[in-house]
């Protein structure tokens, strides 16, 4: 698939680097599965650039319209299930 990530203008080149690492993660869980560890882990670095639930849910919304792979539902999944088992959309 070819698509843009949902990135900002005012982020610093590391700030864009994980965040594009996040969405990379929700690809892989989507394509092949990640660990639950990962995905946590990307998304904690995620929230450290992110730390607003508003731009959050903003950010998740452009890139499920881009390529509708929801950020939400896996992140959500990752953080109840404590088995550390395989996530996959």
């Amino acid at each position: 698939m070819e698509y843009s990530y949902p990135l900002r203008a005012d982020w610093s080149t590391d700030e864009i680097l994980i965040v594009t690492g996040f969405f990379t993660c929700i690809e892989k869980a989507f394509e092949q599965g990640i660990g639950r560890d990962e995905l946590l882990s990307a998304y904690n670095a995620f929230k450290k650039v992110v730390p607003s639930m508003a731009e959050e849910k903003t950010l998740f919304k452009e890139f499920k319209e881009a390529s509708n792979y929801e950020c939400y539902k896996l992140v959500k999944r990752a953080k109840e299930d404590a088995s550390g088992e395989l996530i996959k959309g």
